[in-house]
């Protein structure tokens, strides 16, 4: 087990949701949770696994109405990205949002 970082979506109501892909599934705090990799979108890559990070960055990204949440990762795979984009992110089969 990894611990990693994954920006979150955050609800008027305190709830935490994914930012694009599947959005508005309410996502717990406390519990392990497996990629679903059935959630397409139209105008969004086909990239299944749970996104996260390495440390809390991601330029490309805004921050507005969202939060940076440490998470413990299960089967992680690093993925190079540009700078402009963070850096590496890591691929993940399973989540679980840890208490701050």
């Amino acid at each position: 087990m990894k611990i990693g970082w994954k920006l979150f979506k955050l609800r008027k109501n305190g709830t935490l949701g994914s930012l694009f892909i599947n959005a508005r599934a309410v996502l717990p705090v406390g519990e392990w949770m497996d990629c679903e990799d059935c959630h397409e979108k139209k105008g969004f890559a086909y990239r299944p696994f749970w996104h996260c990070c390495y440390q809390p960055l991601a330029p490309h990204l805004s921050e507005k109405g969202r939060v940076w949440r440490r998470v413990a990762m299960v089967g992680v795979t690093k993925m190079e990205r540009p700078e402009s984009q963070g850096g590496a992110w890591c691929l993940v089969n399973r989540i679980k949002i840890l208490e701050d």
